[in-house]
């Protein structure tokens, strides 16, 4: 582990960060004296969802192009006096 006071870290920070990126630790001394610690953060898992993966897995049952209301009660819906 990389040890550097804050002084230097400050100086060089993008160089620090990259040993940080490449996933070298690196504690952070006031007064030579550790104080924090720099260290990677998890990375997020790739989506691996492939398109498709779901087919089949739905059923559907009627008619979807059909309307869920009757005709009928459209005229009460609207507002509309007959």
């Amino acid at each position: 582990m990389t040890t550097a006071n804050v002084a230097e870290i400050k100086t060089h920070f993008s160089n620090y960060l990259k040993m940080v990126m490449n996933g070298e630790p690196v504690e952070v001394c006031k007064r030579n004296v550790a104080v924090a610690r720099m260290v990677p953060v998890a990375s997020k898992p790739i989506n691996k969802t492939r398109l498709g993966c779901g087919k089949g897995s739905v059923k559907i049952n009627g008619d979807i192009t059909e309307s869920a209301i009757e005709d009928s009660a459209w005229d009460m819906l609207s507002g509309a006096d007959s």
